[in-house]
């Protein structure tokens, strides 16, 4: 190993401004302490992604047709393969984004971005190595590959447990997202012009503040693995944020409403098709009605939440805690490991009968909706449950977990956020299932005497084994004999995962299906972001502890 391999270790951020780059020095004892404990998935390109060079990769990259991509994947799973490694993959990407902020009457911002690399993954008696570049030229991808195969043999004194790779079919696809409207040709005014309606909506409506955003990446994923796959797939991701605020000048108190608007896998038809600017409206009326409502009195209460605001708590408390990776102890950066270790697959009762949730990367609009995930698997009849009639009977797994606990094959969660991160096991779409039978969000109010009806996600907080949790909102409703009431404030439900799954005895049907989600779930180390997708229905919990968050002046 070189001196040269390790004195630089690149994180390269995609921003929507651009990408943008960290650059830190470690000595070798550390390198190699963060290369065994993340079984080598240590990032390192070998160039700096600045000025005259990221153009020059730009340049490079977008001359570059499929013939030329699968010649220089050729060319590193060659030299991988004469360098004794059992496994190589070679991913090519290009990520395009746009994003546009205006607040009140005014265009905050208004910026692009394209970011183009290459990364090579190869796996040396049992031990993963991994490099990548900006640049994608022959001698490049060569001494890549040859960097990768280096980091793998360095690690391998380091490794605890040689990885397994399972039998992965092989595959030659391309794979595009369906969309109506490309939302990258749509006019950058028109986009603008969308927003300044969406702000002036809301400040015609009472808002004393306005800010509405858009952003957009283009995704572009060439993946070739020494198996013999040669995957081509683009998606795309539309992000819509708005928020209103009101001031009571009388008391300096104010009060905000965000958009329920979801995040989306999908082209500019989304956007078309949502009703921005009458929500806008509506959301100024219930800034300014939250205002004078009624503190929330801290007590036990039965919950209705809607899918705008359940979504959440799917991903931070079911989503996250059953991944293999936090099971096996190789995550815990961001919130911790989980309390869903091996040992209760297939024994712990996660939830009530009614819970049954599934994961998939086929959902129409998903944010993890795509072909194949970045280890090649392919997702269309991938589909499986994670909870079954509130059993716990799978994890998310990536290739080479799912021998770890004596599972057969991975279910295709692998997913790197750039061109210069390793693939981790990442969320793919984790969803509620609807209620076969009818049911009605009034269905649901009906059997409630004492509780709440929480709208929209707030504030969250769960602890380092995914176990206890509080959750906040953006609306409150009293429910009262089964009949929706006045507006509350100042509420937030708390839990333990198991306790309050196990309270739910009823779900909406398909009728009152929501796709929420986020695009920027955080993980790892380098941290990579994620989007994820989380279908909803409302759901009624009973007895469950509500506290109110507003300091005791403002009470």
């Amino acid at each position: 190993m070189t001196e040269g391999a390790y004195i630089l270790v690149k994180r390269v951020a995609l921003t929507f401004a651009g990408a943008g780059s960290t650059v830190f020095s470690v000595n070798r004892r550390s390198f190699l302490r963060s290369v065994g404990g993340c079984a080598c998935a240590t990032l390192l390109p070998s160039t700096l992604f600045l000025g005259a060079r990221h153009a020059v990769a730009i340049e490079i990259a977008e001359k570059l047709d499929l013939a030329g991509k699968i010649r220089l994947a050729d060319m590193a799973l060659g030299v991988a393969k004469s360098q004794g490694a059992s496994y190589a993959d070679f991913r090519l990407c290009r990520y395009q984004t746009e994003y546009l902020e205006v607040k009140e009457r005014r265009l905050e911002e208004s910026s692009t971005g394209l970011s183009v690399g290459f990364a090579v993954r190869v796996l040396l008696d049992g031990t993963w190595g991994y490099a990548s570049s900006p640049l994608a030229t022959d001698e490049e991808v060569k001494q890549a590959t040859l960097r990768a195969v280096q980091v793998a043999k360095a690690s391998q004194s380091l490794q605890l447990r040689k990885f397994v790779l399972e039998d992965v079919p092989v595959y030659r696809d391309r794979w595009d997202m369906p969309m109506k409207a490309d939302p990258f040709i749509i006019p950058t005014d028109e986009k603008i012009g969308k927003l300044m309606t969406i702000n002036e909506a809301a400040l015609k409506a009472g808002a004393d503040y306005a800010t509405a955003a858009f952003a957009f990446v283009r995704e572009e994923k060439f993946f070739a693995s020494s198996r013999g796959s040669q995957i081509m797939q683009t998606r795309v991701r539309v992000m819509p944020e708005t928020e209103v605020t009101v001031v009571d000048k009388a008391t300096g108190h104010f009060s905000s409403r965000t958009g329920l608007a979801a995040p989306r896998g999908s082209g500019y038809d989304y956007i078309l098709g949502y009703d921005f600017v009458g929500e806008a409206a509506k959301a100024a009326e219930q800034a300014r009605e939250k205002l004078k409502a009624k503190p929330v009195d801290p007590d036990a209460y039965d919950l209705v939440l809607d899918p705008t605001n359940l979504w959440l708590t799917i991903h931070e408390s079911v989503g996250h805690p059953t991944e293999l990776d936090r099971a096996l102890g190789w995550e815990a950066n961001f919130a911790g490991t989980t309390f869903v270790t091996p040992d209760k697959l297939g024994k712990l009762k996660y939830g009530s009968k009614l819970m049954n949730i599934v994961a998939d990367r086929s959902q129409e609009g998903g944010l993890s909706t795509v072909g194949y995930d970045d280890d090649g698997v392919r997702s269309a009849g991938g589909e499986f449950p994670i909870i079954q009639d509130g059993i716990f009977v799978n994890y998310q797994m990536a290739i080479g977990q799912a021998q770890l606990i004596g599972q057969k094959a991975s279910n295709g969660c692998a997913f790197a956020d750039s061109w210069s991160a390793f693939p981790i096991q990442r969320m793919p779409n984790v969803s509620l299932v609807p209620n076969p039978k009818k049911c009605s969000l009034d269905d649901l109010f009906a059997d409630v005497k004492r509780g709440i009806y929480i709208v929209g996600n707030g504030s969250w907080s769960i602890d380092q084994q995914r176990h206890n949790f509080q959750f906040g909102g953006q609306l409150f409703y009293e429910i009262k004999n089964g009949k929706l009431g006045g507006m509350l404030r100042d509420v937030a439900y708390q839990g333990s995962t198991v306790e309050f799954w196990n309270s739910m005895d009823g779900i909406g049907d398909q009728n009152t299906y929501f796709l929420g989600g986020a695009s920027n779930c955080g993980k790892g180390q380098p941290e990579q972001t994620a989007p994820v997708s989380h279908g909803a229905v409302p759901a009624r919990f009973r007895k469950v502890n509500v506290i109110n968050t507003a300091r005791k002046e403002l009470a």
